[in-house]
């Protein structure tokens, strides 16, 4: 028992290390109502001190002692702890007294850091990126064009570590990887009995999409995969769950699972777990996985509304590909031929509904895919809405330049540019890269026949496990921008239960904004990080108006109070949301072979 009670007393020493202080006041409590009164007096007395500049501490410290100062008030508090249902307090002032408490080491873990930017002793600087340059001396010592040149040496040391990471993400428009994959294309073609001819035609690929056992023993062939994942792609199949992958997608992948590829087999390869939440509510999908709550700003069939002047049309409810993580599993079916009939049964009452409300001045027209559609329809489609006189742009959200850029052929183009007006009304095209690694020279051609035509491309990227390594998201702004298509959104991934396994800490998101996407030119990080709230809509995650960290739960969680973007125009209800652990997302990455090392200042991002 006693070598028990060591092992409990011995997890907590780091964090007393760090505030021995804090351990004493704690121990000494006897209530918890003691403990939050003195620990609250502790932390304005804390504040006071170093505002008053009594201690010394660097402008980048104290700016962390700020924001750490910030969140221990608040979970400390006992308005969050209502809020939040659950006391950080609780389980440290049980430690304190008791030797321990029943939390995760991550718990720990996060008031570890947390007391250590209290204390001006977060292990932030100097930052994993920097570590093997030596520092130059401080630019302010020097004037004119000495302080320009070492200000400039000291860039490029910057710009080398830069490029060593970046090394790590292949450049997919080289001949090497243009060849890897025009192999790929011929195995293809051979299991798929299909010619050069059937690979340039997009109807040949809805015809070949994997979803069924049969062509999923042809994928095998092609790359090799492992025994989870043929277990999963099965229990898809036999369950009825939305599966699909084009064989333009399968010829993106390596023969092998590598760090390349990695991302784009979890696109369309389920987990096993998400796979036994669907089945688990197979009868009510609607209810279980609608994060969004589109049930509820769904005034007619087929239109979502969130906004003043946006609405959402869904023509279609499928797509030639699945996203595993899709916003609208609980909708989506399986993937399909187009049909130039199926357009909508609601299209003429949706578009009525549209001209009625005149603030509408922008459309997103999505699914699904609408692209999925024929021409026909999609043309029909166009010229209904380009009907509406305030409808100033209309919005083509697909994801067909990613799983297959054939889609985006002389025709369609044709189709978009007839309704394209500027002046009167503008046509943009929103897609959904998540990778680097899924662009190819067919991607290249596809967008530069939309770009060519006038039709401007846009990004909309969902910040998953998959891809939220080092710098990967910048390696996809480069390569994006190098196509021809802008960054637009970068999208926090939703609080669904089913998608655990993709789901990232927002601490990441923002660590990625300010540590990796600032070191890029403006016009390459045009993204914008969101996190979207149900029902009410996207929140831009930099702004501290937007959001705050509320608890610490016992799991290693963060909780969030995040504020609609309505607070300051009406009084409306904050939504709470359970982060991803830390502790536990940097143990995947050690997982996959990433030095969590790298990621260390992770934890000072609220």
């Amino acid at each position: 028992m006693k070598e028990k009670e060591d092992k409990y007393v011995k997890r907590w020493k780091k964090l007393w290390h760090v505030a021995p202080d804090i351990y004493q006041l704690l121990k000494e409590c006897k209530s918890i109502e003691s403990a939050r009164h003195k620990v609250m007096n502790y932390l304005n007395a804390t504040e006071m001190e170093f505002r008053n500049d009594y201690y010394d501490m660097t402008n980048s410290q104290f700016e962390l002692f700020k924001n750490s100062l910030n969140v221990l008030k608040n979970v400390f508090s006992k308005k969050y702890e209502r809020v939040s249902s659950a006391s950080s307090l609780k389980y440290i002032w049980s430690a304190a007294r008791k030797g321990d408490s029943d939390v995760s080491d991550g718990f720990i873990d996060e008031f570890e850091h947390l007391f250590r930017a209290l204390k001006g002793h977060s292990k932030v600087y100097p930052s994993h990126f920097l570590e093997s340059i030596v520092v130059s001396p401080e630019f302010d010592q020097y004037k004119g064009r000495k302080a320009a040149v070492k200000r400039s040496d000291f860039l490029d040391k910057m710009g080398d570590e830069l490029d060593k990471i970046l090394y790590r993400y292949p450049d997919t428009l080289s001949p090497e990887v243009i060849k890897l994959r025009e192999d790929n294309k011929k195995r293809i073609l051979k299991e798929f009995d299909g010619t050069e001819a059937n690979w340039s035609d997009y109807r040949w690929h809805y015809r070949n999409i994997i979803n069924t056992s049969e062509r999923l023993e042809k994928m095998k062939k092609i790359i090799n995969i492992s025994v989870e994942q043929e277990e999963a792609i099965k229990r898809t199949i036999v369950n009825r769950i939305p599966f699909g992958l084009t064989p333009y997608y399968l010829s993106l992948m390596d023969r092998d699972e590598s760090p390349s590829d990695f991302p784009l087999r979890m696109q369309v390869f389920p987990p096993l777990n998400y796979i036994e939440k669907m089945i688990s509510h197979s009868n009510d999908k609607s209810i279980a996985f609608d994060f969004m709550r589109e049930h509820d700003t769904s005034p007619v069939e087929g239109i979502t509304r969130r906004y003043v002047k946006v609405a959402i049309l869904k023509p279609y409810d499928t797509c030639p590909q699945i996203c595993v993580y899709c916003q609208r599993n609980w909708e989506i079916t399986s993937p399909n031929i187009p049909s130039s009939n199926v357009v909508m049964k609601d299209l003429d009452k949706a578009v009525e509904w549209i001209k009625r409300h005149d603030h509408i001045m922008d459309i997103l027209v999505t699914g699904g895919d609408p692209l999925i559609m024929h021409n026909k329809a999609i043309d029909l489609l166009l010229e209904r809405l380009s009907s509406v006189p305030h409808l100033k742009s209309i919005r083509i959200a697909s994801r067909t330049p990613v799983t297959i850029p054939q889609r985006i052929d002389d025709e369609l183009v044709g189709i978009l540019k007839k309704y394209n007006e500027p002046g009167k009304r503008i046509i943009y095209f929103v897609t959904h890269f998540q990778d680097s690694y899924e662009i190819s020279d067919e991607t290249l051609k596809a967008v530069s026949r939309l770009n060519g035509n006038g039709i401007s491309v846009y990004n909309q990227q969902v910040f998953t496990f998959s891809n939220s390594r080092r710098f990967e998201s910048v390696a996809l702004r480069k390569a994006l921008k190098l196509i021809g298509i802008d960054p637009y959104y970068t999208f926090n991934m939703k609080g669904k239960s089913e998608m655990e396994d993709y789901a990232v800490p927002i601490a990441r998101l923002l660590q990625e904004r300010k540590e990796e996407a600032r070191l890029l030119p403006g016009i390459y990080r045009t993204d914008e990080p969101v996190f979207n709230v149900p029902f009410l809509g996207k929140n831009h995650l930099r702004g501290w108006q937007d959001h705050e960290l509320i608890s610490i739960l016992p799991d290693g969680r963060r909780a969030y109070a995040f504020h609609p973007w309505e607070k300051n125009i009406r009084d409306v209800n904050s939504y709470i949301y359970r982060d991803v652990s830390i502790r536990e997302y940097l143990d995947r990455l050690e997982s996959i072979g990433e030095d969590s090392d790298e990621y260390r200042s992770i934890w000072y991002y609220y």
